[in-house]
């Protein structure tokens, strides 16, 4: 009996290949650089399983065109939003992400972020290196301190809470605005909710963004929000890049509606070269790097495998999108 195809998008840490390797035909995409659109249709026609990255694009074409042989598409990625899980349910084909095993390394991210903003780290290296510092100046390079301060979390998930957790490390004060209310979250550690965004918005010194991208979040900080900021403010997001309008979010930069922002994630992605936000000296902006650590990645590819090979056995999935797939097949 031949094995079961499996098709991985880019070159992952090799304990996920040689697990995945062990038990199929496995075919690995050579380069860093997303596979072409028409080898991702003829890999779902083909393959029983495919390990996806947050920039495959896994839609409604792909799916049906693996209807009847795909069984199931494992992202690499807490997020989803590439995958369209509803029509994966339609063509019986089961999905699952990597929760958990990102958390603590992306929330490491975040905070790294607010201080490189607040601090203006890289503002600072970048002038050491271009020669611009060449004495020492009382107001040079001060910006506001972070212990002390308050911090608004927009979105209380795991990231949310590990975030939380780093700031009371700097006596930060903590609130959060969910559309769930984390009352134990709340008894635990002392974090205060807001009943809604303008509130968590006009009380924070900082805030970090951790939100799903979901229609209800595109673009859910745009200009009234960033206007509801203090103009001391500082925001980060780590989460996706199109929960903030970046259009609005240069203009804040540029007029001093706020302060300054640090992004791990942009729209779109990877951010042009010559985009208004890079002209700013208050933005500092990473390559969606908040899950890379050598540690977190192998973690997370291990994950995205052990999925795969435990749909292709019949076997529960350690994070599945959508069981309703496997309740509809035993009926």
């Amino acid at each position: 009996m031949p094995r079961p195809r499996v098709f991985v998008t880019r070159r992952l840490p090799q304990e996920a290949l040689d697990l995945l390797a062990a038990e199929t035909e496995l075919e690995v995409w050579p380069g860093d650089e997303r596979p072409p659109r028409d080898v991702l249709l003829r890999r779902a026609r083909e393959c029983d399983a495919m390990l996806t990255t947050i920039e495959d694009r896994i839609d409604e074409e792909l799916l049906a065109t693996g209807d009847g042989h795909l069984k199931v598409v494992a992202n690499c990625a807490v997020g989803f939003d590439n995958v369209d899980i509803q029509s994966a349910t339609q063509h019986g084909i089961a999905a699952s992400n990597t929760p958990q095993v990102l958390t603590k390394t992306t929330a490491d991210l975040a905070f790294a972020l607010i201080l490189a903003v607040a601090r203006r780290v890289v503002e600072g290296d970048r002038d050491v290196r271009t020669g611009q510092w060449n004495h020492w100046r009382p107001f040079a390079y001060a910006g506001p301190d972070v212990h002390g301060s308050t911090l608004s979390i927009l979105g209380m998930g795991q990231i949310g809470l590990e975030v939380a957790k780093r700031a009371f490390g700097f006596e930060m004060a903590v609130y959060y605005y969910d559309p769930i209310r984390r009352l134990e979250v709340e008894r635990q550690y002392g974090v205060r909710f807001c009943h809604d965004l303008p509130s968590a918005l006009k009380v924070a010194d900082f805030v970090s963004v951790h939100t799903p991208l979901t229609p209800e979040t595109r673009h859910m900080i745009g200009r009234k929000e960033l206007r509801l900021m203090k103009p001391t403010a500082i925001l980060v997001n780590t989460s996706r890049g199109p929960v903030v309008d970046n259009t609005a979010l240069y203009e804040a930069l540029r007029d001093g509606i706020i302060a300054g922002a640090g992004l791990d994630v942009t729209e779109p992605e990877p951010i042009p070269t010559d985009h208004p936000l890079l002209s700013l000296p208050n933005v500092v902006i990473t390559p969606h790097i908040g899950s890379a650590s050598l540690a977190t990645r192998t973690a997370m590819a291990l994950l995205a495998a052990r999925n795969i090979l435990a749909r292709l056995k019949g076997e529960d999935m350690p994070t599945c999108l959508n069981p309703e797939v496997f309740k509809a097949r035993r009926r």
